[in-house]
């Protein structure tokens, strides 16, 4: 393990432009797939600050390699995308950025996720390192990731050939910035983030007009009885020591109050921790759709598409415990374990095709008087503003300083100190 006391101690002379930084970034987000403005500063400050830098992997990737002497190689990940949210947090860095999707609709941008903050940390850990090479021994990859939120920006740079553009590291380490009191860094061995997938459902009637329902196969009704249905598989077929989660978050049907559609589409979402209780999940789905089409009478059999699909996060239990450590001799008491979390990453699919262990941490947002504050009211849920909210806005700091020594005192458990 290195002695990063030195590297430290010289935050002090990069907090202004970080936070600088951060605002600007906040200010000017991008959809997923888009970030060629992020990813274009990300190159030019990796390439001042000696790092040699890959573009374009993946589409909007970048990575930056420092090779500093002979030691282990470590693999620090951001991701840069924003999301599709008008952003109603009034700062005066607030974003007004309106741009067009993929679908060709407009759409405002915010970085409600704190993808930013993500971003900005990992520059700032970069750029300590490089100017502190002479307090560790390795290589340092730095590596920015685009459309974690569509969950295919990861597997698009191992597609695109990122484990023969890069050195092979011997472990990867990302952090993700949540609802948590700011100045707070928590990590847990196994599983963390869930698996998660998006299964869009389209179910057939016969239409016709709603004075002679019985002419037709109603397929709102049909609808229906699958929402309600679909309610029973996490209660009734899921030991209740498995977490998992079945959200059905829309259904589109028909055109006018009198007339009976021809079909419906239902879009499902799943949450779980394993494969086995991912597949439990799909296959109730399908097994229910297709029984209650058949109660139905429904004319066709229904259509399944599973999109937007993420990998589960569990993290290494060895490279956990050489982290917690780490973080228990950096942040004392301000270091805990995380909570399991319901969200998704896609982070895990670049370990998983490197073929390394991985660990992922989080990091506390929420400044510390409004938690404190909230948790003693018992009011977290309703006044502590989550993730993909637009009203999330993580305060600056300490939030970006915990981020950026998080990731020194992360990769400083791995990289070999100097003679």
């Amino acid at each position: 393990m290195s002695d990063f006391t030195d590297v430290r101690a010289r935050y002090e002379s990069i907090r202004a432009d970080q936070e600088a930084f951060y605002r600007e970034l906040h200010e000017h987000p991008e959809l997923s797939h888009q970030e060629t403005r992020t990813a274009d500063e990300v190159a030019r400050r990796l390439t001042a600050w000696g790092y040699d830098v890959t573009t374009g992997i993946g589409g909007t990737g970048v990575v930056g390699v420092r090779v500093n002497g002979d030691g282990p190689t470590v693999l620090m990940r951001a991701d840069m995308d924003a999301l599709p949210v008008r952003e109603a947090t009034g700062v005066a860095y607030a974003s007004t950025v309106v741009v067009t999707d993929a679908a060709g609709q407009s759409v405002p941008v915010m970085h409600a996720c704190g993808h930013d903050v993500h971003v900005t940390c990992l520059l700032g850990a970069a750029r300590l390192l490089a100017e502190s090479a002479d307090a560790w021994r390795g290589t340092v990859v730095a590596l920015f990731q685009p459309a974690e939120e569509a969950g295919d920006g990861a597997r698009g740079m191992v597609d695109d050939g990122l484990m023969t553009r890069i050195p092979h590291p011997d472990v990867a380490l990302a952090q993700h910035v949540l609802a948590m009191r700011a100045g707070r860094v928590a990590t847990r061995p196994g599983a963390v983030f869930s698996a998660a997938e998006s299964i869009r459902v389209r179910v057939f009637g016969r239409g016709g007009h709603g004075s002679m329902p019985q002419k037709t196969v109603d397929p709102v009704v049909l609808a229906s009885a699958i929402v309600v249905r679909l309610q029973t598989v996490v209660a009734r077929e899921i030991a209740p020591d498995e977490p998992a989660v079945l959200t059905v978050g829309s259904i589109h049907a028909g055109s006018k109050s009198n007339i009976i559609p021809d079909e419906a589409v239902l879009e499902i979402n799943t949450r779980s921790y394993t494969d086995a209780t991912r597949q439990l999940l799909r296959t109730a789905i399908e097994r229910i759709v297709r029984a209650e089409c058949a109660a139905s009478g429904s004319p066709r059999e229904p259509e399944f598409e599973v999109y937007d699909a993420f990998p589960p996060t569990v993290n290494d239990p060895a490279a956990t415990a050489r982290v917690a450590d780490a973080f228990a001799a950096w942040f004392g008491d301000q270091a805990g374990e995380l909570p399991l979390q319901t969200a998704s990453e896609d982070f895990s699919d670049i370990p998983r095709a490197l073929g390394v262990p991985y660990t992922y941490w989080g990091i506390g947002g929420v400044d510390a008087a409004t938690w404190d504050a909230a948790v003693a009211s018992g009011t977290v849920a309703s006044d502590i503003p989550a993730n993909h909210s637009p009203l999330f806005l993580p305060v600056v700091q300490p939030t970006l300083q915990t981020g950026t020594e998080a990731l020194l005192a992360a990769a400083g458990a791995w990289l070999a100190p100097t003679a």
